[in-house]
C-alpha cells in the first residue's frame, strides 16, 4: 500500500463521509422521488388552480430538484487560462532530467518538483500571475480532533497533489512551436535559395517571436482524473488529457535555509560561463570553496582525463551582489548534476525567471555533496583545503 495512500485514510479516520442516503437505497430513492414528481407535475398541469400550487407543484419541483442536486457535477479543483505557453514550456524545460514530475496545486499556482536518483532536485514554480484566470477549488483543512493526539502523523492532508509524464507535458505545451517548424520547413521547399541557417530562424511574425502561441487553458477536475490542457490557436483547438498518478515524491533534500553558513547572490549567466569554461576538461567532480579571504568563491573541476581546471570570482558588488561567509566551506559535487542546471542558467536571472507582464517566476535547485572523512576534513583545516570521498 502506498504511504501517503495510508495516511489519507488516517487523517480521514477522524471524520467518516456518512451520506444522507445509504448506498444501497440510493437508486430506489431516486427512483419514487423522480415518479413522485413526474405524478404531482402531471397533477397539477390537469387542474391548474391556487390551491393546487402548494399541494402539487412545489412538492414536485422539490423532488425533482432533491434528484438533480445529488447528480450535479462538482466544480474541478483548478482551472486556469494562459494567454502564451511559452514562459510555461521554459521553467519546466529547466527540470527536465526525470520522467514524472510531483505536482502541487496551491492557490498561488502551481509547483513542480523534479528528483533524479536523490541527489538533485529541481522544483518550478507555475506562479498565478502567470495566468489570465486562475482559479482553484481547494478542499478545506480538516480541523483537529481529539484522535489527532493518538496518531503518529497529525499534518494535514494539504493540498491536491499527483504526478504527471514529464516529457508528455513538454510536448503538449510545444506544439504550436512545433507548428512554426512546420511552417518554416514549408518555406524552405517552395524556396531552395533560403540559406540552412534561415530556415531555422524564427520569422519575425512567428509564435515564437511575438509570444503569442494561442490560448492554453489548463483544468484538473477531481483527484484521480487526468490533467486537461486544451490549447486554442485561430479556432483550432486541440485537447490533451494527460494520466495522473498517484504521488510518490520522496521527501525533500534537507537545507537549512535559516542558518546558512554563506549566502551568496550572483547573475546566473556568469555561473553558467564559469561551468562552460570547466567542461572542456570533461570532469568527474565540481568543487565549489567560499571563504572570508581571496579565492573568495572557486569553482575547481577534477576527475577528468584532460586534468583540472578553476574559475574564481572576484568580491565585489559587480560580481557578487551578496557575500556573507560565516567560515571556511568547502564541498564536492557530481559535475554532470551541477550541469543538469544548465538550462535554469541560461533563462534566469539570479534563479528567477523574470516574464514579461508576469513578474517574477522562481526555480529552486538542491544537489547532495559527496561525503567527506574525518580525515579529510583534518586536511582542510591544517591546509585550507580538503578532497572529498564519494558516498
Amino acid at each position: 500500500m502506498d504511504s501517503s495512500l495510508h495516511e489519507v485514510w488516517q487523517a480521514a479516520a477522524g471524520s467518516p463521509f456518512v451520506p444522507t442516503v445509504g448506498k444501497d437505497s440510493q437508486f430506489l430513492v431516486a427512483f419514487v422521488l423522480v415518479v413522485l414528481s413526474f405524478g404531482l407535475g402531471g397533477a397539477f398541469a390537469l387542474n391548474r388552480s391556487v390551491v393546487n400550487l402548494p399541494v402539487l407543484a412545489v412538492p414536485a419541483s422539490l423532488a425533482l430538484a432533491y434528484v438533480t442536486q445529488g447528480s450535479a457535477p462538482a466544480p474541478p479543483i483548478l482551472r486556469a487560462v494562459a494567454s502564451s505557453t511559452r514562459p510555461l514550456y521554459q521553467l519546466l524545460k529547466a527540470i527536465n532530467f526525470t520522467n514524472k514530475v510531483h505536482v502541487d496545486v496551491t492557490e498561488n499556482g502551481l509547483r513542480f518538483a523534479a528528483d533524479h536518483a536523490r541527489v538533485m532536485q529541481g522544483i518550478a514554480h507555475w506562479s498565478k500571475s502567470l495566468f489570465t484566470t486562475y482559479t482553484t477549488n481547494l478542499p478545506p483543512a480538516r480541523p483537529p480532533t481529539d484522535d489527532d493526539e493518538d496518531l503518529e502523523d497529525n499534518d494535514d492532508p494539504g493540498p491536491p497533489t499527483f504526478q504527471i509524464s514529464l516529457p508528455a507535458l513538454l510536448e503538449t505545451l510545444q506544439i504550436f512551436g512545433a507548428a512554426d517548424a512546420a511552417a518554416r520547413q514549408a518555406k524552405s521547399d517552395v524556396d531552395p535559395y533560403r540559406s540552412n541557417l534561415r530556415n531555422y530562424r524564427s520569422d519575425a511574425f512567428s509564435n515564437q517571436t511575438l509570444g503569442m502561441s494561442g490560448t492554453c487553458s489548463l483544468s484538473y477536475p477531481q483527484e484521480g482524473e487526468p490533467f486537461s490542457i486544451v490549447l486554442d490557436e485561430a479556432g483550432v483547438s486541440t485537447t490533451c488529457n494527460l494520466t495522473t498518478y498517484i504521488p510518490e515524491t520522496p521527501d525533500d533534500i534537507p537545507f537549512d535555509k535559516e542558518d546558512p553558513p554563506f549566502k551568496i547572490i550572483t547573475s546566473a549567466r556568469w555561473l553558467l560561463d564559469a561551468l562552460t569554461e570547466l567542461a572542456p576538461t570533461a570532469p568527474e567532480k565540481l568543487t565549489i570553496a567560499a571563504s572570508r579571504t581571496e579565492p573568495y568563491l572557486r569553482l575547481t573541476s577534477s576527475g577528468g582525463p584532460l586534468g583540472s581546471s578553476s574559475v574564481d570570482f572576484a568580491k565585489g558588488r559587480d560580481l557578487l551582489e551578496t557575500f556573507a561567509v560565516r567560515r571556511r566551506w568547502v564541498q564536492t559535487f557530481k559535475f554532470d548534476i551541477i550541469k543538469s542546471a544548465s538550462e535554469a542558467m541560461r533563462i534566469a536571472s539570479k534563479f528567477m525567471v523574470e516574464v514579461e507582464g508576469s513578474g517574477l517566476s522562481f526555480l529552486d535547485f538542491r544537489f547532495v555533496p559527496y561525503a567527506v572523512c574525518e580525515d579529510d576534513v583534518e586536511g582542510e583545516d591544517e591546509n585550507g583545503e580538503g578532497d572529498a570521498m564519494e558516498e
